[in-house]
C-alpha cells in the first residue's frame, strides 16, 4: 500500500474546482470533529477526591449553614 504524503494530497487538493475544495474543507473538518468528541483525554471522575484535605477538620453542614447566611447579606 502506498503512502501518500500531506504534499500531494494538498497538490491534488489545488487541481480541484472551489467547489470540490469547499465539499472536501467540510468533510476534512467533519472527520477532525468527531476525532475530538469520539474519545473524551480525560474522564470527569479522575476528579474524585481532588482537594478532600481542603476540607478535613471542617464541619461541613455547620459550612453550607454559614454560607447561606451570608447570601442575606
Amino acid at each position: 500500500m502506498q503512502t501518500t504524503t500531506f504534499r500531494e494530497v494538498l497538490e491534488r487538493a489545488r487541481q480541484l474546482t472551489p467547489d470540490e475544495q469547499l465539499e472536501l474543507l467540510e468533510e476534512l473538518a467533519a472527520i477532525v470533529r468527531l476525532q475530538f468528541t469520539a474519545k473524551p483525554k480525560h474522564s470527569i471522575m479522575e476528579l474524585k477526591g481532588l482537594g478532600k484535605e481542603v476540607w478535613q477538620g471542617i464541619d461541613v453542614e455547620k459550612y453550607i449553614e454559614e454560607e447561606r447566611n451570608s447570601w442575606d447579606g
